[in-house]
């Protein structure tokens, strides 16, 4: 395993303050844990799943919990669009994002269709919001760790 990089900590842990800020009791935003998938348990970086957090007492989320799934991809990248995102996608994971490290911009991939994203759209700035909570708007450059005004 490839030891993570501070640039991959900071960034991670600045999205997921943000995110459950603007989410607030909306979602849980968990951080680097297991979820339980189709055939494997991975612990993505970040994964937005419903509320509330007492359903993972016994359990990690299973799939039909999963809002969203972040990787945050510095030296990950390869893996994060490839394996990654066919486990995700083969999973029933509705939206997968990337945060791509060395390009600066998100990755978002959406419309599962037969196992596959339909959509893939790229984000430097701007704003998105995910599917789930179409009226929570979400900063892209605080996503991504480029706006360090807070």
């Amino acid at each position: 395993m490839i030891p993570e990089e501070p640039i991959h900590r900071f960034i991670n842990h600045r999205a997921v303050k943000y995110l459950r800020y603007i989410l607030g009791n909306l979602a849980e935003v968990m951080e680097a844990h297991p979820v339980t998938l189709v055939d494997s348990e991975p612990e993505p970086d970040i994964a937005i799943v419903r509320s509330p957090d007492t359903l993972y007492l016994d359990r990690h989320p299973y799939s039909e919990d999963i809002y969203c799934i972040i990787e945050i991809a510095d030296s990950t990248l390869q893996k994060d669009l490839g394996t990654k995102k066919k486990l995700y996608a083969n999973s029933g994971i509705e939206e997968y994002w990337v945060i791509d490290v060395a390009k600066k911009n998100l990755k978002v991939f959406r419309n599962l269709m037969n196992n596959e994203y339909q959509i893939e759209q790229n984000y430097q700035d701007g704003v998105i919001f995910f599917i789930a909570f179409p009226s929570v708007e979400i900063s892209v450059q605080k996503i991504i760790g480029i706006d360090e005004r807070d």
